[in-house]
């Protein structure tokens, strides 16, 4: 050990033996976060040989936590939040409620008291929003709708978890655990200890998302102009660390929160995309931190002294959340695969679970055992949690196929009629696949023009939004038959996939070349393996996002520096046909700018 430098005793000993054990593991096919998780138990107190400081290596956990959130509130808009607040509110509150209530249920069999109980089924409520942002960037889900659903969800459960952590000290006194840690909140009623803990958070909402979205964007963009890349990281850095510590002090919002929404106030300015590239490397090696950490506060021995209560605890977390889950995702109308991907995103527990555990045993109101069956069923719920994923990822295959199951659950029938009893279905017509930001540009383009689509959604409510804007649309996933065929793909003359996600995607162009061969199509992509994939299976037309912004950019360049407008069209087909600047003489230049348009190779 380092004499007199336990910060970098517990970096190295952390990162170093998380490098080793997550190669290890990665080996034998588990996801490296259990190796990062076992890196924890073993210099942790309760494992013998070096023991690294555990306060340390929960705040540099903490670091990571916030660098995280404040990566996804950077590509995660007010808009993408609000789009899902109709089942994120009552789908969070709903679980919450009827999972703590399975807690307290259990503890109250095991002998527990009420408050015991109560408190222990709280923690079991609320998933990890590290472990969920891994699953979901893994498998390049956080921009789909099912990925801004569980971040919503998740961003809501924290809303609620905040309360519970300003409440619990009055929770405490009324029920005499521990009047002497809560000063005068043992006489301040909870409500109004809720009331002023509402105008708090309200307070810190207003002051970022209103004022905040005017400073801040301002403020990076004089840095920017600076052109010290060191000022502009810097810069970054201290906005998201400021607006997390100020939430906690100020207002008493978890610094997880306030990151994030720090993250949400930068997405509205165009260097939002070069703060997430600056905060990238910070934010993978604290995030290995985190867990980490989490193991080091496990104590292996709960496994032997209460294999039942680990089981039971365990069932609650991963089998009773998910199929709560289910069930009100069903009950709000959403779709099946909707619900399979939020009950695996969420049947896990973490940092607010440790947080809670942490604040009850201090106040008296969770003992020892309590705080370690939520540790082990913690560790064991995140090990567990990639396979989950693939379970929901079978489960949503095999129901393809059940046409019945899937009109019963999902009530796809008011949702799923494109065209009105007796009208003739269109033939030759576009079928457009997601109707989000995206996918309306296109529908109003062909809009404008009169002709003929027809708009298939995932989202229910974006599906709804359609058919008010006077569009045909049908409600469902486009991977499944009934719902494409919905939509008359044997006559169609266009396939239009604006929805992101590439696995969808394959599925769908499968589908639909199966329905009709000689079916035109072009497909939105968002990376260079995927369109090469796509253009060597021999779609009409694949188009990357972020390569169209560039050759947009050349044409206007060219033309400002003096070509002409046929010119510009000419070269800008040559790079997107995968020809560079390089390969382009000075002398082919020249041959572009032919009267009528056409240009020589």
């Amino acid at each position: 050990m380092v004499p007199n430098a336990p910060l970098i005793a517990t970096i190295t000993a952390g990162l170093g033996l998380a490098f080793l054990l997550g190669l290890l593991v990665t080996r034998v096919g588990l996801p490296p976060i259990v190796g990062y998780l076992l890196a924890g138990v073993l210099v942790g107190p309760h494992s013998p040989g070096f023991t690294a400081d555990i306060a340390i290596a929960g705040q540099l956990a903490e670091i990571g936590v916030i660098m995280l959130m404040f990566g996804v509130g950077l590509h995660f808009s007010l808009t993408d939040l609000l789009s899902v607040k109709r089942i994120a509110i009552p789908g969070a509150i709903g679980r919450i409620v009827i999972v703590t209530g399975f807690g307290a249920v259990i503890a109250r069999l095991w002998g527990w008291p009420l408050g015991e109980g109560l408190v222990f089924g709280l923690a079991l409520s609320v998933a990890s929003t590290v472990v969920l942002l891994r699953a979901l960037e893994q498998r390049g889900g956080l921009d789909s709708f099912d990925g801004k659903l569980a971040v919503g969800w998740l961003v809501v459960e924290d809303l609620v978890m905040v309360l519970v952590l300003v409440l619990l000290p009055a929770f405490a006194a009324s029920m005499g655990t521990a009047p002497d840690l809560v000063g005068d909140a043992g006489d301040r009623s909870l409500l109004l200890t809720l009331g002023i803990t509402l105008a708090k958070v309200a307070a810190f909402f207003a002051l970022v998302l209103i004022a905040g979205r005017r400073i801040i964007p301002w403020m990076l963009e004089h840095v920017a102009h600076t052109g010290s890349r060191e000022l502009f990281t810097l810069a970054v850095l201290a906005t998201a660390l400021g607006i997390a510590l100020g939430s906690a002090v100020l207002f008493g919002v978890s610094v997880a929160l306030g990151a994030f929404f720090a993250g949400v106030v930068i997405n509205g300015s165009d260097l939002s995309y070069q703060a997430g590239a600056e905060a990238l490397p910070l934010q993978d090696a604290f995030a290995v931190l985190f867990f980490v950490s989490v193991g080091m506060l496990f104590d292996p021995g709960i496994l032997v002294r209460e294999p039942l209560a680990v089981l039971g605890t365990l069932g609650i977390v991963v089998v009773g959340k998910s199929l709560v889950v289910i069930a009100i995702v069903l009950l709000l109308g959403y779709r099946i695969r909707s619900s399979l991907t939020v009950a695996a995103s969420l049947a896990q527990i973490g940092e607010f679970s440790f947080i809670l555990a942490g604040l009850a045993v201090t106040l008296g109101l969770l003992s020892d055992t309590g705080r370690d069956l939520i540790l082990a069923a913690a560790i064991l719920s995140i090990t567990l949690n990639p396979l989950m994923f693939a379970l929901a990822g079978k489960l949503d295959r095999w129901t393809k196929g059940q046409s019945r199951m899937i009109e019963a659950l999902e009530r796809t029938t008011e949702m799923s009629i494109a065209f009105p009893p007796g009208e003739e279905p269109l033939i030759g017509h576009a079928i457009l696949v997601g109707y989000g930001r995206v996918g309306r540009a296109i529908a109003g383009t062909l809009a404008a023009q009169n002709l003929q689509f027809v708009v298939i959604e995932m989202d229910r409510a974006a599906a709804k939004a359609a058919r008010k804007d006077g569009v045909r649309a049908v409600w469902g996933d486009a991977a499944r038959p009934t719902i494409l065929e919905l939509a008359s793909p044997h006559t169609a003359r266009l396939l239009i996939l604006a929805a992101p996600g590439a696995f969808q995607s394959r599925q769908v162009l499968d589908l639909a070349l199966r329905m009709n061969p000689n079916l035109d199509t072009v497909v939105r992509t968002h990376s260079s393996a995927e369109q090469e994939y796509l253009d060597a299976i021999g779609v009409g037309r694949t188009v990357l996002g972020e390569r169209e912004t560039a050759l947009a950019m050349s044409h206007y360049a060219l033309v400002s520096l003096g070509h002409s407008d046929d010119q510009a069209d000419a070269a800008v087909e040559w790079a997107r046909e995968g020809l560079t600047y390089e390969t382009i003489s000075m002398r082919k230049f020249a041959d572009f700018g032919k009267a009528d348009g056409e240009s020589k190779r």
